[in-house]
């Protein structure tokens, strides 16, 4: 007997990992379809950057992911699960082994078969790698589709957005140094953007995406490392030296930087830190493969259409030139000055229409 169809408005979603990056664009679509959101987090009371929703449809509540009765407790009213649980960098008890590779199944284990679960891993998850951080992807991938083989395993290539870590990261090096040292500059990407992932997220909490299968979410373009540090400096209008460096050179500096930053307690500038585990990943390409693109596991076998970097990124990154995003004569329209509140007429140009304006003229008081 086929059982009642419920909306969403009547189904709970537990988003592990919701109030990071990526997390807050699957909170919001997932608020925006109706359902109701559980954002496990190790400080609710700092989760105040989260979506706010309607009244009482998303709600932080306390887990920890090294304790199982808080994550039990975490998706008990669930109906549906995602895990967006990543870290690029292990610092203090956030390990790769407690929070990637083990804590999927365990999560999915606690959760019980009779929800959904959605699990965002990383394009570059190998379990031969020499990298921690892909071998824990892979190994976390593996441990969750013998405990669900029915999950739903979504692998983004570089993702971007306000709020990234990576173009953020780029334009940052690019105010901060007068040469920019590059990693992996030829390494190529396939920069995705995080509400395209967030979508095909959302999508599969509604049960249009088959399980069973890992998908890979590229862009519509691939760019290499230098390409991309390139459209940078283009859109920050700085002028920068790339250079690039050996990916030797990039492994033992990423293993004085990594110790470094742990010695100073993580006094190191995020932006200047690139551990040894991370020169690592960047000798790999990080795209999709031809066999997801054959086989339609990317996001335009799931009906969604990526969206480009220079629809997205210019936006966020205007802040980074040297007069910002508040620059008047950047942003006046040529020829036109907007002087609708100025005391008189600045040429036959200027559009001065003091009859038009809502108040009085700037240097005159109301009685004028």
């Amino acid at each position: 007997m086929i059982g009642a169809l419920r909306t969403p408005e009547q189904q709970t979603v537990t988003v592990f990992g919701g109030s990071g990056f990526l997390g807050r664009y699957v909170v919001s679509r997932l608020a925006e379809r109706g359902y109701r959101v559980l954002v496990p987090t190790r400080q609710p009371n700092l989760a105040n950057f989260l979506p706010l929703g309607k009244v009482g449809q998303i709600n932080p509540i306390h887990a920890n992911l090294r304790n199982e009765d808080s994550v039990a407790h975490a998706v008990a009213r669930a109906d549906h699960v995602v895990n967006l649980v990543g870290i690029l960098q292990e610092t203090g008890r956030q390990r790769f082994d407690a929070l990637q590779a083990k804590a999927p199944a365990m999560i999915a284990r606690l959760a019980g078969k009779a929800v959904s679960f959605t699990h965002v891993s990383a394009i570059g998850a190998d379990a031969n790698s020499e990298s921690a951080y892909a071998r824990s992807k892979a190994e976390g991938e593996a441990a969750l589709l013998q405990e669900r083989p029915d999950a739903v395993i979504l692998r983004p290539s570089l993702m971007f957005g306000p709020g990234d870590s990576s173009f953020n990261r780029f334009g940052s090096l690019a105010r901060m140094l007068p040469v920019v040292p590059l990693p992996g500059a030829e390494t190529r990407f396939q920069p995705v953007y995080a509400g395209d992932v967030a979508e095909a997220v959302v999508r599969a909490v509604d049960g249009a995406v088959p399980g069973g299968r890992v998908y890979e979410l590229g862009g519509p373009e691939i760019r290499t490392m230098r390409q991309m540090m390139e459209f940078v400096l283009q859109v920050t209008e700085r002028n920068r030296p790339i250079v690039p460096l050996p990916f030797s050179l990039a492994r033992t500096m990423g293993g004085v930087l990594g110790t470094l930053d742990w010695l100073t307690l993580g006094l190191i500038p995020d932006e200047l830190v690139t551990t040894r585990d991370q020169a690592i990943l960047l000798e790999a390409d990080n795209v999709v493969s031809e066999s997801a693109a054959r086989e339609g596991r990317t996001l335009q076998g799931l009906g969604l259409t990526p969206t480009t970097i220079e629809a997205i990124v210019p936006s966020y990154l205007l802040r980074f030139r040297r007069t910002g995003q508040f620059d008047l004569k950047r942003n006046a329209p040529p020829g036109h000055t907007p002087d609708l509140l100025a005391p008189r007429s600045g040429g036959a140009g200027s559009d001065f229409h003091p009859e038009r304006a809502p108040g009085p003229a700037v240097g005159q008081s109301s009685s004028h």
